[in-house]
């Protein structure tokens, strides 16, 4: 039976709780696997897993009870390995890696951010910054709404206004979350965002991150800007001791 991973931990920290237990139904009681200085927690892998709210509920509470005790890298959920010996062999493998993320990682947490343009706000914006536009505006007004080329040209021009502005706020905020975060990386794939990051915050400076945060939207009432978390470091552990687990047939 495949073994199912869902972080790793010093070998040092506190016992779980007892009677934890992770995915499956039932639910698969959650063991430890110790390697060298560190350990993985792990169970048995149902067969038939799929990412529903139940399992991914499981899965992040196995995390949330080993974060109480300690710094715990999060595996995502799927995470699995051909038997508890290959889980081991691959903390040996990676032992100084692991102990190094334990390190790094200790008492931080990921926040993920996205923005977005708000469509009415950033076309006023647009129009108000550049001349040429406001100007081929005025114009078409003033004729009427201008022939159908015109009306052509005038929207080819503010759409790639628009795709500039989305650059330049993509930099800004980037620029911004940086001065509060310890590291940033790219955010779990998702479309319709001209900015989509995973940061990693001191949880004692979380005030300061989010407070960044507001004045990014006070500042710039055009954006549209989202933060989910605190999550687990989900983007700062790679490479992990084990692949995503295939789904199933059927």
């Amino acid at each position: 039976m495949n073994t199912y991973v869902y972080g790793i931990v010093a070998r040092s920290r506190p016992a779980l709780p007892e009677g934890l237990s992770g995915v499956g139904s039932p639910p698969r009681p959650v063991r430890v696997l110790a390697e060298g200085e560190l350990a993985a927690l792990v169970s048995d892998a149902p067969e038939d897993l799929r990412p529903k709210r139940r399992e991914l509920l499981a899965h992040q509470n196995v995390l949330a009870e080993a974060g109480a005790g300690g710094c715990v890298l999060p595996m995502r959920f799927g995470s699995a390995a051909p038997d508890d010996s290959a889980v081991t062999a691959v903390l040996a493998e990676r032992s100084a890696h692991y102990a190094e993320r334990l390190a790094a990682l200790d008492g931080k947490a990921e926040y993920n951010v996205k923005a977005a343009h708000v469509e009415d706000a950033v076309l006023q914006l647009v129009v108000s910054e550049n001349a040429g536009v406001r100007e081929l505006a005025e114009a078409q007004r003033q004729s009427g709404g201008g022939s159908y080329e015109e009306r052509l040209h005038l929207g080819e021009m503010i759409a790639d206004a628009v795709k500039s502005r989305e650059a330049v706020d993509a930099a800004d905020l980037r620029t911004a979350l940086e001065h509060v975060t310890s590291a940033i990386a790219a955010g779990p794939e998702s479309t319709g965002w001209l900015a989509n990051v995973s940061v990693l915050v001191d949880r004692d400076a979380a005030g300061d991150f989010l407070a960044v945060v507001d004045e990014l939207r006070q500042e710039r009432p055009h954006l549209d800007v989202r933060v989910n978390g605190p999550l687990p470091p989900y983007s700062f552990v790679e490479p992990g001791p084990a692949e995503p687990a295939a789904p199933s047939g059927g």
